[in-house]
């Protein structure tokens, strides 16, 4: 297992600051499960980061989110999803409860 030092990495990214936010990112990336074209060797995922930076695998592209699609409300509304179901379910039988609740409870004077 070689030695990672922050001058190999700089070869490969603008300064330090930027190097920090790179392989923080890639090691959380690796952490979730995330390939690497480099062998392990035992490593972890920080130091695999910083090898992958080293060899130039990583850049300052990986800083670059990429957007989710948002779900518009025709997507949620037409999803058949069983938590809304039942969450609907819910908020009927609380709406029922709260209706049978108000029929038998006689009208207050005020």
């Amino acid at each position: 297992m070689a030695r990672i030092t922050v001058e190999d990495c700089l070869e490969n990214v603008d300064n330090r600051f930027n190097l920090v936010l790179i392989a923080s990112k890639r090691a959380r990336q690796l952490a979730e499960g995330h390939q690497s074209e480099l062998e392990i060797e035992n490593d972890k995922n920080t130091v695999l980061a910083l090898r992958e930076i080293a060899a130039g695998l990583v850049n300052s592209d990986i800083l670059i989110d990429e957007p989710e699609p948002e779900e518009t409300a025709e997507d949620l509304f037409l999803s058949d999803d069983t938590e809304a179901e039942e969450a609907v379910a819910t908020v009927e039988g609380i709406a029922a409860n709260a209706y049978s609740i108000a029929k038998e409870t006689p009208p207050t004077d005020a």
